[in-house]
């Protein structure tokens, strides 16, 4: 079944929708949620809070990438069950990735008239002017989560070349944002 026949599902209210969106999307969001907080259980939960989530949006929502809605709901839901665990104990890497980019983001308290949306357009922008596998493994590590080995075994190379292509685009990131006019 298409994302467009799943969302009409929600849109007519039908359970089916949970289900159809299970089975298209289960692993996919399973996979997010692990890559964050490294427990089945945790996982699990945050996989069926995604679909009550999903649920409860659509409608009034229409997303326009499903794809990209569901996964986004599940990252959020895993930040803040990783946020309200023990997440140092529990989740080193995350928490590294998180500080790695964070270190290439606006600081709000300098620039606190930032919006949010504004700036994920930008960013938004800038991986999509950037080749498709440095695009790539930039999400892979930064929206997915994953370890520098899963990345080199995914694209095949070595975890030395992942770690370089991602400090060569945090730093294209950071003047990118620079030159738009964010204080990092």
């Amino acid at each position: 079944m298409d994302d467009l026949q799943i969302i009409e599902l929600y849109f007519a209210r039908d359970e089916h929708a949970i289900k159809e969106t299970d089975h298209k999307y289960g692993k996919l969001c399973f996979r997010v949620a692990k890559n964050l907080l490294f427990n089945n259980e945790d996982s699990e939960e945050c996989v069926n809070d995604t679909y009550l989530t999903v649920w409860n949006k659509i409608p009034p929502t229409r997303p326009n990438n499903f794809t990209a809605f569901i996964c986004k709901i599940t990252r959020n839901l895993s930040l803040k069950k990783l946020e309200t665990s023990n997440a140092m104990k529990r989740s080193a890497d995350a928490i590294i990735s998180l500080s790695e980019i964070e270190a290439t983001l606006p600081d709000h308290s300098i620039a606190p008239g930032i919006e949010e949306e504004e700036l994920g357009k930008l960013i938004s922008a800038f991986l999509w002017s950037e080749k498709e596998l440095d695009r790539n493994v930039f999400l892979r590590k930064y929206w997915f989560f994953d370890t520098i080995s899963d990345i080199a075994e995914r694209y095949s190379l070595p975890e030395n070349t992942v770690k370089s292509m991602l400090f060569r685009t945090r730093n294209r990131l950071r003047e990118f944002l620079k030159k738009e006019g964010f204080e990092i």
